[in-house]
C-alpha cells in the first residue's frame, strides 16, 4: 500500500541548508573566500566518499530488476538527449549562451540521491530502497559522465582526461565495480564513512546556497525554464509511458515515477564551480529545482502513478 508522503516536509531540510549557506555567506565573516575552500573539500573528498558508499552498500540484483533498469536508463538517456538538444533548437540558440548551457544541462537529468533513498523508503519500504539503490548504481556513473562532458568539451580541456580525472566519476564507477564484485565496506569503517557522507550532504547544500546569486538566473530565464521543465515535467510524463511500456509492477512503477520527479543533485553546483563555470547560476537552479520537486513529486505519485498501474 502506498504510504502518504508530505513532500514539503521531505524537501524542507535540503532547502533549509541551502538558505543557511546563503545567509551565512552574505551576512557573516564566512564569505566567498571561505566557501571556495569548502567547495574543494566537498568536491575532491566528501562527495566522492558519499557516492562510493551509496553505490556499494546495497547488493545489486541486476537480473531481478532488469525491466526497471532498462526503464531507468531510457529515462536518463532521454533526459540527457533533451538537455543536449537545447542549443540546437533554432529559437533557443539565439537566447542562450552556450557556455552557460554546458554548465546547466546537468540540472535536467541529475538527481538528489539522498532524497531518492528517503522517498523510496517512505513509498515502498525495504523493497523500494533496494530498487532505488539499483537505479543509483546504474544511473549515477552515466549521469556524472553526461554532466562533465559538455563542460569539458566546451572548455576544450581534453574531454577524456577531464572525465578520467573527475572525482565524482571515479568514485561512482569504482563503487559500481566493487558492488558487482561483491566488495562491502568493512564494519569498522561504516560509521566514519557514514559521517563523512552526512558532512558532504550538509556542506554541499550550504555551499550551494553560498554560491547562489539570483541575478544570474534573471539573465538566463530561457535556459532556466527549459532545463527545469525537462527535469520536473517532461521526465515524469515519460516515466509514465515507460512504466506502461515495460509493464512494471507497483513497487517498480512507484520508484521509477518518484525517481523521475526528484530535485536535481546539489553536487551540480560544486561540479560547475570547480570546473570554472557559472556556479551561481547552477546554484540558483538547484534551489528552484528543490522547490519545484514538491509539485513534480505530487504529480508523479499522486496523479501519474494510478495511471501507470
Amino acid at each position: 500500500m502506498l504510504a502518504p508522503v508530505n513532500f514539503a516536509q521531505l524537501l524542507f531540510p535540503d532547502f533549509f541548508l541551502i538558505l543557511c549557506g546563503w545567509l551565512v555567506c552574505r551576512y557573516t565573516a564566512l564569505n566567498r573566500t571561505v566557501w571556495e575552500q569548502v567547495e574543494s573539500l566537498v568536491y575532491y573528498f566528501l562527495f566522492p566518499v558519499l557516492l562510493f558508499q551509496s553505490v556499494v552498500k546495497s547488493p545489486l540484483d541486476l537480473r531481478a530488476a532488469s525491466s526497471l533498469i532498462a526503464a531507468g536508463l531510457l529515462l536518463g538517456v532521454a533526459g540527457i538527449a533533451m538537455a543536449y538538444a537545447l542549443p540546437h533548437l533554432p529559437w533557443f540558440s539565439r537566447h542562450v549562451d552556450r557556455r552557460e548551457h554546458a554548465a546547466c544541462a546537468q540540472i535536467a537529468f541529475r538527481f538528489n540521491s539522498f532524497i531518492a533513498l528517503a522517498m523510496a523508503d517512505r513509498l515502498a519500504g525495504a523493497q523500494g530502497l533496494l530498487l532505488v539503490a539499483v537505479l543509483i548504481g546504474v544511473c549515477v556513473p552515466l549521469f556524472n559522465v553526461a554532466a562533465v562532458w559538455p563542460m569539458a568539451r566546451h572548455a576544450q580541456t581534453g574531454m577524456l582526461g577531464a572525465l578520467l580525472r573527475n572525482p565524482l566519476i571515479i568514485s561512482t564507477a569504482t563503487g559500481l565495480a566493487c558492488n558487482l564484485l561483491g566488495f562491502r565496506i568493512p564494519g569498522w569503517l561504516e560509521v566514519p564513512v557514514t559521517r563523512i557522507g552526512a558532512a558532504s550532504l550538509a556542506l554541499g547544500l550550504m555551499a550551494t546556497g553560498a554560491g547562489m546569486q539570483f541575478g544570474s538566473m534573471a539573465r538566463a530565464k530561457t535556459l532556466a525554464v527549459s532545463v527545469l521543465a525537462i527535469r520536473h515535467l517532461l521526465l515524469p510524463l515519460l516515466a509514465l509511458v515507460l512504466c506502461r511500456l515495460f509493464h512494471l509492477d507497483a513497487p517498480q512503477a512507484t520508484v521509477l515515477l518518484a525517481f523521475s520527479a526528484l530535485p536535481s543533485a546539489s553536487s551540480a553546483y560544486v561540479l560547475a564551480s570547480r570546473m570554472g563555470y557559472n556556479g551561481a547560476l547552477v546554484a540558483g537552479l538547484v534551489t528552484l529545482s528543490t522547490l519545484l520537486a514538491m509539485l513534480s513529486l505530487a504529480l508523479a505519485i499522486g496523479v501519474l502513478r494510478p495511471m501507470a498501474l
